[in-house]
């Protein structure tokens, strides 16, 4: 618990720095950082880490250290006091008869059950449950807050990409139209192009709105104002090669969710212990010191002074409860059944979850290969075709043809890199070993 805060503070503490030294510059090891430091939902889940820590202390104080209290009182009366004893006739009037009692007592309980030695389990499990908890919300967080860095570093690219296009729009539409004015070709080309390049200027308006939803959504994460504005580096990061059986081997061991599960089946099975030790006599002590004083004006007894120890013990076994007790272990063995069901379900969903994302992971890295392939062919049929279009060999039509594949084609490539990174971001995930990447491999690529 202390080395998950301690981190979480060193993390917010460096992206402070970072904010200092960047200014709006934002990368995805910053943007984590800035998230851990700030998300709500990351603070929710570190105070009730710190909530189940104070259950657990006040647990162990209950069950295993004794009950003190010390009560001290003191009352004083005067009041007229008419007495008739049995030894005189005559009554015993007194007028304004004082009395004072003075009490102080120091009393202790403690009380022994043995199922408080299973509870004590119990509570320490449900503790690690909810720092796996902790852990499982930073985890979301870097997985959430990576997916939508690079789904805003996409964005732009598409952004770039829809900028080319215009560009190649507007050189075509400057020579359809300096052919239209010499009367080298009809009107009808040049409308056809002034159409094409508002089709290509109306994608790129478009693509902005699509780049601020991308922006607020990962302001949203940062728990940032959605008007914050920052540059973000023009990469995507793609790791080395990620190997199936070292994935589920690892889910095994480090998916935080999984050891959730199997720590929920330990307090079920802590559950039914707790209420099988119920049927066990528990014992209880007690023992106080009384220091009680009586000053009366009245009565026979006029002064009483008592002080002393006394102390006792007792044992007690339940022997019915109206099948209370049996109809509740009955219950928990129910609920513990449940909750092995219920890791064994987890289990097959976490080891599905990691072959479907790496089958998406494989097929995403093999069609990366093909969309490299296809838009150097791509770039180059695009150069011959506007070559031609400006020597007046080609007409408009396969010009465009050329444009709309580019474009096409880098956007597929774009995509395919995005499409390898989430499905590599949701293995990490998985397997518990989501971290900051450093090894770069560049999306901008498609400048030349």
């Amino acid at each position: 618990m202390k080395k998950l805060l301690l981190t979480i503070f060193l993390l917010s503490q460096y992206s402070m720095i970072l904010l200092a030294q960047e200014g709006e510059m934002l990368n995805l090891e910053k943007a984590i950082m800035i998230g851990l430091e700030k998300n709500y939902g990351v603070k929710i889940a570190v105070n009730n880490v710190l909530l189940a820590d104070y259950d657990k202390q006040i647990g162990f104080g209950t069950s295993f250290l004794p009950t003190v209290n010390a009560v001290y009182a003191h009352s004083y009366s005067k009041e007229d006091v008419e007495q008739l004893f049995a030894t005189s006739n005559e009554p015993n009037q007194i007028v304004g008869a004082s009395s004072d009692t003075e009490n102080f007592t120091v009393s202790a309980i403690y009380g022994f059950n043995p199922e408080v030695v299973i509870t004590m389990k119990r509570l320490g499990k449900l503790a690690e449950i909810s720092e796996l908890d902790a852990k499982v919300a930073v985890e979301n967080l870097v997985a959430s807050v990576s997916s939508s860095y690079y789904r805003l570093v996409l964005e732009l690219q598409r952004k770039k990409l829809l900028e080319k296009t215009l560009e190649f729009s507007k050189s075509r539409l400057e020579i359809a139209e300096a052919r239209y004015e010499l009367g080298g070709a009809g009107k009808r080309d040049f409308l056809t192009a002034q159409v094409d390049y508002n089709s290509d200027l109306s994608l790129s308006v478009n693509q902005d709105q699509v780049i601020q939803t991308a922006r607020i959504n990962l302001n949203e994460l940062l728990a940032l104002s959605p008007n914050d504005q920052f540059v973000v580096k023009d990469t995507i990061v793609i790791t080395e090669d990620l190997r199936l059986e070292d994935l589920i081997e690892n889910a095994y061991l480090n998916n935080k969710q999984f050891l959730v599960t199997q720590r929920q089946e330990n307090v079920a099975f802590l559950q039914l212990r707790e209420l099988q030790a119920q049927r066990l006599p528990s014992i209880n002590l007690n023992g106080a010191y009384s220091n009680n004083t009586l000053n009366s004006d009245a009565g026979i007894l006029l002064q009483n002074q008592r002080q002393g120890f006394n102390y006792g013990a007792n044992i007690t076994l339940n022997l019915f409860s109206g099948f209370t007790l049996n109809k509740r272990i009955q219950s928990a063995k129910v609920a513990r059944y449940n909750s092995e069901l219920a890791l064994d379900q987890y289990e097959i969903q976490m080891t599905s979850d990691v072959h479907r994302a790496y089958t998406a992971y494989e097929n995403s890295k093999r069609l990366l290969e093909i969309e490299r392939k296809n838009y150097e062919v791509a770039v180059e049929n695009t150069d011959i075709a506007l070559e031609r279009f400006r020597l007046g060999i080609a007409n408009y039509l396969e010009f465009r043809d050329a444009q709309v594949n580019l474009l096409t084609a880098e956007d597929r490539l774009i995509t395919s890199l995005f499409n390898i990174k989430e499905s590599e971001i949701e293995l990490l995930r998985l397997s518990g070993k989501i971290y900051f990447q450093n090894s770069e491999e560049p999306l901008g690529l498609l400048d030349r």
